[in-house]
């Protein structure tokens, strides 16, 4: 069986539709919820769907391997960036060799890196005025949003479109592509 740990900083949308799709999967058990805000809506998704969270702290996430080893302890074997805004440790990279992934609200390489996350892309495609915009699944690796893509999906931008609405088409495609994209990859591995 893969355990998965969901690393979230927000309102855990993603995390939500990945619990959901995975649900009644016995190969694939979402074990643990990890996230830097205490306040995040993703602990009230993972309470509701009775899986563990592990709150992080700065110092700790980047100064020691106390998360690596709790997610070892926990037996976790592949890790999901779901909307989690920190720039993940050597440790853990090193640790979970090809076996993170995150999701990204533009077509990498192109808007990405730091401080590129939620609004701050989508009025950076929009300004540039893009044509279209989509999602980027990709490996972590020791770079904001370099990491190889594994899937890529695009949406049109209109003339009307807003950073708002643009987010709202970029939601619809990660709420559908992302959990069947990790379903695909952890295939692979079994």
């Amino acid at each position: 069986m893969v355990k998965l740990a969901i690393f979230a900083s927000g309102a855990g949308s993603n995390a939500a539709k990945i619990i959901e799709h995975f649900a009644s999967n016995k190969a694939v058990m979402i074990n643990l919820i990890v996230s830097n805000k205490k306040e995040a809506g993703v602990l009230g998704i993972a309470a509701a769907a009775h899986i563990d969270t592990l709150l992080i702290n700065r110092n700790s996430f980047y100064e020691t391997e106390d998360c690596v080893n709790e997610l070892k302890l926990r037996g976790i074997n592949f890790i999901v960036l779901a909307g989690f805004l920190w720039k993940i440790p050597e440790t853990l990279i090193e640790a979970y060799p090809n076996r993170i992934i995150n999701i990204h609200p533009a077509l990498l390489p192109n808007y990405g890196g730091k401080g590129m996350y939620g609004n701050f892309v989508h009025e950076a495609v929009i300004a540039a005025g893009e044509k279209e915009s989509g999602i980027t699944i990709h490996y972590v690796d020791a770079h904001y949003d370099e990491g190889d893509i594994i899937f890529q999906a695009k949406c049109s931008i209109e003339p009307t479109d807003t950073p708002s609405s643009l987010a709202t088409k970029i939601h619809a495609l990660e709420h559908v592509h992302f959990p069947v994209v990790i379903e695909n990859l952890l295939k692979k591995l079994a």
